[in-house]
């Protein structure tokens, strides 16, 4: 593990560790409410028996799809740690990725694979969320930050540079602030993936921004991949929010078929994840 990884990773585990400890997350109840049983008729799962204990499976497909992306992009992420020879962007690639990938993982098991045994099993009413998912929220956040950090250093200098770095370090530890009044209030909306995206955007826009002015002025591979990077990014969130809203997700599943918004977002994802890899990484250099 690198200096700034062993720097991070400390105050991720004094984090979720300081909400775990303080936050009222299980008086938050599914909205619209659920019981146990009506949240295994809203959706196919499968019983696995491991001896005497039986584990409920919540979504088999979508959750084998988010644990490969999870699993991928952790591995692309230790593939531009292992390439980086020096260069921070690499670097500041390589653990945006890892915590990416690490947030897919955490995301997976509670909003699918586990998610009746952390929010429903031995209660009377399921639970909206779960620690699992402010986990996610945050390494996301966090992820995006550092992926501002990496164009920071491949795509600006001087004052730009200094000014992105110092954004992306307050943004991560506002976030956090945010998200632990979230848990202690409790508040709905700022521990919410809606609230995610509104944090999210202004790191995202940047991405657009950056690369697609020094593109069109200079015309370099690495700016091109990456305005690609973002468009593709940006397609693939407008493709889940258009997917989710034309309610074809329920319509399908009245017919048997379960294919929801989550598995457009994450096949989106993977193939973002196998541009970035093939597309980005050997372009990925500090701008001198």
């Amino acid at each position: 593990m690198n200096a700034i990884s062993r720097k991070i990773f400390p105050f991720f585990l004094f984090g979720l560790f300081t909400l775990s400890s303080c936050g009222r997350l299980e008086t938050l109840p599914y909205d619209p409410p659920q019981t146990p049983v009506t949240w295994l008729q809203i959706q196919p799962y499968a019983e696995m028996n491991f001896g005497k204990q039986t584990v409920i499976f919540v979504q088999p497909s979508t959750s084998a799809i988010v644990y490969f992306l999870g699993l991928m992009t952790i591995g692309v992420g230790v593939y531009f740690l292992k390439i980086r020879a020096g260069q921070r962007s690499r670097l500041w690639w390589g653990i945006a990725l890892l915590l990416w990938g690490l947030g897919a993982l955490l995301a997976g098991t509670s909003y699918e694979a586990f998610s009746y045994a952390i929010k429903c099993a031995g209660r009377e009413a399921c639970l909206w969320t779960s620690w699992w998912e402010i986990g996610y929220l945050l390494v996301t956040v966090w992820s995006v930050d550092a992926m501002l950090l990496a164009v920071a250093y491949s795509s600006t200098e001087g004052r730009l540079r200094k000014g992105l770095s110092i954004y992306a370090l307050a943004n991560a530890v506002l976030y956090f602030v945010l998200l632990s009044i979230g848990v202690f209030a409790p508040v709905k909306f700022l521990i919410s993936f809606e609230f995610l995206l509104v944090v999210g955007f202004p790191g995202i826009f940047a991405f657009f921004l950056i690369n697609g002015r020094r593109f069109n002025k200079f015309g370099q591979p690495l700016d091109k991949a990456l305005l690609v990077t973002w468009v593709w990014l940006g397609i693939t969130i407008i493709a889940y929010f258009a997917y989710y809203i034309s309610g074809k997700a329920a319509s399908l599943w009245t017919k048997g078929i379960w294919f929801t918004e989550n598995d457009v977002l994450h096949i989106g994802l993977i193939a973002w994840m196998l541009y970035i890899a093939f597309a980005v990484a050997p372009k990925t250099k500090d701008l001198a």
